[in-house]
């Protein structure tokens, strides 16, 4: 039977809207109706993805962070707000099913849009959120909270591996997982191109992928810039803002494109000596689907990504280094680091699995 589906981003940046991309395209392939609920900068980049696709203005929480504050403070000084959010999303949610007839919500890290009435799926990395380096001794005492939440859902996927060849490490591993938890492997735009993947020339001695919000986007844009700018080969920014339509400015041996759709990033990335990117979740699993290795630089004072970088350069599949300049300066070109085969095809697997489950009557 058709089903009448709300799927809904987080808005933080580009990587929880990225990863909705091979879900969405998953459940539209099985002719079920897909609409999508979030921001007007998210619908910007729903449409230029999926043309003629069903957008309703449904922002959740954003976030800006500080250009000198450590970034797990602001989010700290935000948490008020974020449950003041949460709970605004959950009374509009009822309006929207009623109005809608929706089957099934699925919200990305929107803790939210649940309703007992039908069956909702909350998409998440992270049970276990981590804590600045000194403090990590803290992080288990919110484990309950996060079950609580996560277990007013039909629900949770991770996007990862419940194995050893996982990527979020003690996010989501190592701990007591509710019930209804399920591995979905990687939420990757890039999947569907694994069977075309050959190899290519490189044109580009580097591509800087920016994501993320403000001011901390702009920062390592300037930093990259300015190493970038002093070598003669040629190099790409993009800069992660999508629009209505594709801008490319091109000064030196810089180009700067505003946003890709799918389709010419990947490419982008393959014809690229070097990559260099925030250590993102969403980020890593699509460079990880695709076996490209990458200098990672985790976000300041944002102690997710400070984690997953350390964890990714232990497992020896990514270089990770602080945004200091002379510190990127020295870790390029990218050398010694090797993903693994099949991570792809087993995350179909996983993906298909599970959607077979939510979509029974």
């Amino acid at each position: 039977m058709r089903k009448n589906i709300l799927v809904c981003p987080l808005e933080w940046g580009l990587g929880h809207a990225g990863r909705m991309i091979p879900l969405i395209g998953k459940l539209i392939s099985m002719n079920h109706n897909v609409i999508i609920g979030t921001g007007k900068d998210h619908i910007n980049f729903f449409t230029t993805e999926f043309p003629g696709l069903t957008c309703i203005y449904f922002p959740g929480f954003r976030i800006k962070y500080s250009r000198f504050l450590p970034q797990y403070l602001v989010i700290t000084m935000k948490i008020p707000a974020f449950i003041i959010q949460s709970i605004k999303d959950h009374l509009k949610l009822k309006k929207l099913i009623r109005e809608y007839n929706f089957d099934i919500v699925i919200s990305d890290s929107r803790t939210g849009l649940w309703n007992r009435g039908i069956k909702t799926v909350l998409i998440t990395h992270m049970p276990r959120i981590p804590y600045p380096r000194g403090i990590r001794f803290l992080e288990n005492t919110i484990i309950p909270l996060a079950r609580r939440v996560i277990n007013r859902y039909s629900y949770c996927y991770i996007p990862d591996f419940a194995e050893e060849s996982n990527i979020s490490g003690k996010l989501s591993h190592n701990l007591k997982l509710t019930d209804n938890t399920r591995f979905i492997g990687l939420l990757s735009r890039f999947t569907s191109f694994q069977s075309n993947a050959v190899p290519v020339a490189k044109k580009f001695y580097c591509t800087v992928i920016l994501s993320g919000p403000e001011p901390q986007k702009g920062i390592l844009k300037q930093i990259m810039v300015s190493i970038l700018e002093k070598d003669s080969r040629k190099s790409v920014i993009l800069e992660g803002r999508p629009g209505s339509e594709k801008k490319v400015e091109t000064r030196g041996n810089l180009t700067y494109i505003n946003h890709l759709p799918t389709s010419e990033m990947y490419s982008l990335i393959l014809e690229s000596e070097n990559v260099v990117t925030r250590s993102g979740y969403t980020t890593l699993m699509e460079l990880i689907s695709i076996k490209k290795s990458a200098l990672i630089i985790p976000t300041p004072g944002q102690p997710e990504q400070e984690y997953l970088a350390e964890y990714m350069e232990k497992r020896g599949w990514f270089k990770a280094v602080t945004q200091k300049e002379s510190e990127i300066s020295g870790s390029l070109p990218v050398k010694g680091y090797e993903i693994p085969d099949g991570l792809a095809g087993r995350s179909e697997e996983l993906l298909e699995t599970a959607l077979a489950e939510l979509l029974e009557d």
